[in-house]
This record gives C-alpha cells, sequence and structure tokens, in this order.
C-alpha cells in the first residue's frame, strides 16, 4: 500500500499551547536513543557481539551434558535423582567457582518468594562430587565445597578450570513432589509433572559472567543448552510424556502401543495410541516382576529436560509437516503426541493432538522449521495453566475449544522463543513471551478464520495505559509491581501490540525477513535485547532508534487525532494534531465523494522535530467525505474517537 509522504517542512505549523500534550510549561519528551548497555557495549568490542543483530567473530557459549536418572513414587509423592553433568569452559576466563540452580528451593520453608506456592522441604542433596572429588558444606566461600544459598548452589572447585577445560560434577538428590498450587508443575493425586527437578548449571555468558538471580516464582528462566540422557523409574502402567524422544520403547511399550506408533508416524490422521480400554500393565505399557519400568529419554542441544507421568493418562499420536531442516528439498516431519485424562474430553482434549498438528506446522512455516523429533502436550495440574519445557507442554486448568487451541499453540510457539532462541527470560521476558503472544496471534488467525487475538492484545494493553498503571518492558521480571497485570501486559501484549506496530511500519516482508534472520541467527544462542534491536534496524534499513525508546523502554501512549477538516474553494485543509507523547508517522486516509481514496503520510520527523500539529491541503474536488488516521490498526492509538473525521 502506498502513501504519499507529505513534506517535513511544507505546510508545518507549531502551536505554542500544544507543545506539551497538555500544558504549554511541559516540553514534549524527545526519544534519545536506547543506549546499551556497557556490557553490551564491551561484547562488541571484545567481538562476541555486533551491531548488525548477529553473534560476533568471537562469539562463545558455555555447555553442559546431563546423564540423570529420575525415580518417582506417586504413593510417597517423592521423587529421588541421581546424575552427573559434564560442564565444559568455552569461554576465555579461568572459572573457580560454578554456579547452579536448585529450583525446587522455593518451596522450602522460609525461601523468598513473590507469589504464594505450597511448602515442601524444597531439595534434599545427598551427594555433591565436582572434579572426583566429594565436597562438603562450607561456611568459607574460599574453600572448596558447595553453599546453598537458596534456589542456588555454590560450587568452589577443588582445581581451577581454565579456558577450553571440562568439570565433571555428581549429584544425588531428593524431594516431595509439591501439590497442584506450585507454580509450573506439581502433582494433583492423578497427574504428576516434574519440572525443575534437577541440579542445572547456571549460565555464564559473554555480558555478565554468572547469571544466578534467584528463582522467586514470577520471573522465568535463563538456561543453557546440553545434550540430555534421562532415565524415569516408576510404576509399569504409567504413561510418560517428556522432552526428547523415547529410546527404548520395546523395554516399556506394549506391542499393541508400539504398533500404533508406527501407524501414526506414517500419516496425518489423529491416532488413539492408548485408548480408556488401552491402560495400565500388559495394555499400555509391559508387565515388570518388580512393578516398575523405566522410561529412556535423549534430547540434544535443549536447555531443559521436564516430564509428565500419570496411569490415567490417554493417547493421541499423528505427525506434523515441518518443512525442508537439512536442505534436501524434501519436507520433513516432527511426532506430535498429546497425554491427556478421559474427563478432559469436556475440555476438548480430544482435539488437542488435531490443534498440536496446525500449530507446529502453522509456525513451522511462519517462522522456519521446528527441528526437534517431537512435540507433545500433557493435561497437567491447574497451576501448570499453560507452560513451555523443550519439546512438551504443560497445560491445566478448565478449556473450551478456543481456549484449548489458544494455550496449545502459545506454548508450543516457545519451541522458538525461548527454546531455540535461548534469552534471558528472566530479565526480559518480553522477549520470549512477547514474540510468543505475537506468533500465537498469527496461528489463531489462520486455525479460526480470522479470529483476532493481534487486538485482544491491544485492548488489553490499552486499558492498562489508560488507568495509569502500566510499566516499561525494559524491566526484571521480578521488579514488577505486585497485585497488578503489569508484568502480564508488558511482557505479553504490549511487546505484541509493538511488534504488530514495527510491521506497519517497515512493511511485512522487511519485518518477516528480519525476524527470522535475528532467530536463526541466535538458535541455540543467548540474544541480548539490542541483537534484537540491530537485527531489525537492519531489516528496516535505518535506525530505529526512537521506536525502540518509546515503546520499550518508556510509557508514553500515542495519539492522534483529525483535528479539522476546512473545505475551501480550491483546497480542502487538514489539520492532524498529536496529542500523545509517543511519536508515529500519521497515516491519513482521505476518502472522496465518489468513493475513491488518497493516501498521505506525514513523517515522524515532523513529531520528533517536536510539532503538535500539522496541516496540508487536498484538492477541494471530489469533495472530501471522511478523514482517517491508520484506518489499518497498525499502531496502538489510546483514543481512536478522534482519529476519524466524516463530513456532512
Amino acid at each position: 500500500m502506498a502513501w504519499r509522504r507529505l513534506s517535513v517542512a511544507a505546510g508545518l505549523l507549531l502551536c505554542p499551547a500544544l507543545l506539551a500534550g497538555q500544558s504549554p510549561d511541559q516540553p514534549r519528551p524527545r526519544p534519545y536513543p536506547p543506549f546499551e548497555s556497557p556490557a553490551f557495549q564491551r561484547a562488541v568490542e571484545r567481538g562476541t557481539r555486533t551491531r548488525d543483530g548477529t553473534p560476533g567473530p568471537r562469539y562463545w557459549q558455555q555447555r553442559a551434558d546431563y546423564a540423570l536418572a529420575a525415580t518417582l513414587d506417586p504413593a510417597a509423592r517423592r521423587l529421588t535423582g541421581e546424575g552427573t553433568v559434564r560442564y565444559a569452559n568455552r569461554s576465555p576466563d579461568t572459572l573457580t567457582v560454578v554456579w547452579f540452580h536448585l529450583h525446587q528451593n522455593l518451596f522450602a520453608p522460609g525461601a523468598l518468594r513473590n507469589e504464594p506456592t505450597p511448602v515442601t522441604e524444597g531439595m534434599e542433596l545427598g551427594r555433591v562430587v565436582a572434579q572426583g572429588q566429594a565436597l562438603a558444606a562450607v561456611d568459607d566461600s574460599t574453600a572448596a565445597g558447595y553453599q546453598v544459598r537458596g534456589t542456588r548452589l555454590r560450587i568452589r572447585l577443588p582445581a581451577p578450570l581454565p579456558p577450553g577445560g571440562t568439570a565433571p560434577f555428581e549429584f544425588a538428590w531428593s524431594f516431595t513432589v509439591p501439590p497442584d498450587g506450585a507454580p509450573r508443575g506439581g502433582e494433583d493425586g492423578e497427574v504428576f509433572f516434574l519440572s525443575y527437578w534437577y541440579p542445572q548449571v547456571a549460565v555464564y555468558d559473554d555480558l555478565g559472567g554468572w547469571q544466578v538471580d534467584a528463582y522467586l516464582s514470577n520471573a522465568e528462566f535463563y538456561m543453557g543448552y546440553g545434550d540430555y540422557a534421562v532415565a524415569i523409574t516408576l510404576p509399569h502402567g504409567w504413561l510418560v510424556g517428556a522432552t526428547g524422544f523415547l529410546v527404548n520403547q520395546a523395554e516399556v511399550l506394549s506391542p499393541g502401543v508400539r504398533e500404533r506408533l508406527q501407524v501414526a508416524a506414517r500419516g496425518t490422521r489423529v491416532v488413539p495410541v492408548v485408548t480408556d480400554e488401552g491402560r495400565g500393565p500388559g495394555a499400555a505399557t509391559l508387565r515388570s516382576p518388580d512393578g516398575r519400568l523405566t522410561w529412556r529419554f535423549r534430547a540434544d542441544n535443549v536447555r531443559d529436560f521436564a516430564f509428565g507421568a500419570s496411569d490415567r493418562y490417554l493417547w493421541d499420536a499423528t505427525t506434523a509437516q515441518v518443512g525442508d531442516l537439512d536442505g534436501d528439498k524434501v519436507a520433513e516431519r516432527t511426532a506430535i503426541f498429546t497425554f491427556y485424562r478421559p474427563s478432559r474430553r469436556a475440555w476438548a482434549w480430544d482435539q488437542s493432538a488435531r490443534y498440536a498438528q496446525h500449530s507446529i506446522e502453522f509456525l513451522s512455516r511462519y517462522l522456519w522449521p521446528y527441528p526437534y523429533p517431537q512435540a507433545t502436550a500433557v493435561d497437567g495440574v491447574r497451576s501448570c495453566a499453560g507452560m513451555e519445557y523443550p519439546m512438551i507442554t504443560c497445560i491445566g486448568g478448565p478449556r473450551d475449544t478456543l481456549r484449548l487451541y489458544s494455550v496449545i499453540v502459545h506454548e508450543l510457539a516457545h519451541m522458538w522463543f525461548p527454546m531455540q532462541v535461548g534469552s534471558d527470560e528472566k530479565r526480559h521476558s518480553w522477549q520470549d513471551e512477547g514474540l510468543t503472544r505475537f506468533n500465537q496471534a498469527q496461528a489463531m488467525r489462520e486455525f479460526f478464520r480470522g479470529y483476532d487475538q493481534q487486538s485482544i492484545a491491544r485492548d488489553s494493553y490499552l486499558a492498562l495505559a489508560r488507568r495509569g498503571g502500566e510499566v516499561d518492558l525494559m524491566r526484571h521480571g521480578d521488579l514488577y509491581p505486585p497485585d497488578s497485570p503489569a508484568f502480564g501486559i508488558a511482557s505479553y501484549d504490549k511487546t505484541a501490540t509493538n511488534l504488530v506496530a514495527l510491521r506497519g511500519l517497515i512493511g511485512e516482508q522487511r519485518f518477516l525477513e528480519g525476524y527470522r534472520a535475528y532467530g536463526r541467527a541466535w538458535s541455540g544462542r543467548h540474544p541480548a535485547p539490542w541483537d534484537f534491536f540491530h537485527a531489525l534496524n537492519r531489516a528496516a534499513g535505518e535506525d530505529l532508534g526512537w521506536f525502540w525508546r518509546t515503546w520499550w523502554f518508556e510509557t508514553w501512549t500515542l495519539d492522534q487525532a483529525v483535528a479539522r477538516v476546512v473545505p475551501g474553494r480550491d483546497s480542502t485543509t487538514i489539520v492532524i494534531e498529536d496529542r500523545g507523547l509517543a511519536p508515529m508517522p500519521t497515516r491519513i486516509a482521505v476518502r472522496r465523494v465518489g468513493g475513491t481514496t488518497e493516501r498521505y503520510e506525514i513523517p515522524v520527523e515532523v513529531w520528533l522535530d517536536g510539532a503538535r500539529r500539522h496541516e496540508f491541503r487536498v484538492p477541494a474536488s471530489p469533495a472530501v467525505a471522511s478523514v482517517e488516521i491508520d484506518p489499518e490498526r497498525h499502531f496502538p492509538d489510546i483514543d481512536r474517537s478522534n482519529n476519524v473525521w466524516r463530513g456532512l
């Protein structure tokens, strides 16, 4: 759509009484650049980051590979675990300390938290070994040993770990699985969803070294990448959905289930792999003499591992076409699994495999091909709500068709952000939640043939902005005001709304090129906000610093208005006012009597230069029937009642 750009200088009128929006003695804010953090500037100087939105030639990141074994005792509601972690130091620094996260300690008595949670005893460590040496808990932080600091574990190494070196760790631990009401997991007596259930290495990155913020419940996670080999032992007859791919089907699944999985893998229809009558030992799973089976999973280059389990589950399977992953011009397929209780058919779960199939196929087309061997959605405890992990989502609570598809596509969209594009969710939650909300809206529009999730997100943001409750996006996830929707609006809805505005600003083609290029460049890596900004600047072909400052760092609102339309003998004068604080180009549709439409654009530079009013003239004939600002509604104007003028 072509917009006729109006001259920046011609016809420009400044109204002193409007220069502040509401008061002549309150000057209009001018967006200054979104200055890079000192850490990002240093990274550019060192060559680990660039200013074109791609990793630098000296970019590095750490790696940790896990071999874990978990035994789940549903009757006792206990998980007992042991495992090894091989940590590779790819940084240029010699490390004397390695940090781990013990997220289960969120539930320990006296734990710091910013949301109510159930209380258990937290994670009990039975063995800690580093570099082959058994370690004890120590008070002296300079001595080899470990210290538990809330949800964090600090290990002082017996020997320094040089660049290029590796360090093995061993752990044994146990905990009571928290009941329903625990954020992002737990058990309800029928299903168990195990998340953040093992000691996990913290991220050490090129921007700030160790990232060891405590887990307080609200803000989410920043995780590194590695390979996982996981063994899960639990009663026979129980089904398990997990990160990764099951590598020992013949040791746990009945012949009938294995056969039906093979049928599902060859087609696109949904296959009931385990039905109401097919549950239990000898039907869904093999029987075991001791009543237990061990499920073995493998997941490569992922940032976490989670699993759900129940003896009530039904299991549906199909496949999704994800596109050409390896460049051989042949479209690959991935397995789709859903696990749910029979009672959840009332919540549309019998359609869940179809919803997951569409989600993966759409997102693979819209973004880039889904790279993992499977995608799973499990019916979990209610307090899961909707939560994402590599290759698996936990979904709880009553749903209907719209809401179940909505949460499935949202959580599966997280397989791109942050599962592939590994941003720091704790400090910048918009980098995964906002991008995912935007992607979700695109999928819902297709699946429901025009359903407008974008408008719902925009209206939620504008409602809070009108009440004066908005908080900026560039804020740590644990530093939003309590008992306020500000965190969710900023992280989800406003960011999604900003992306719609950005797409409208630079055009869909350039937006998608930049968006996809950013994602591909940072897949399996750790982008900072400035990497995103630079990547989209590059796609736009210009510095959009004023846009990033306005919509990411501030809480300014947009309010552009058609102030007057004055017909004359030879021309009609149109007066546009910018009554808000957020500068944006003003796109104006002038409709004539008879049905023709002319399109004009007041460049953003007019408002950036401090103007509050701009007038321009159009030919008087045919008569102007209406004037409308932003008829496509790309930009989030806080008061659309003044965006339209209609003639008599």
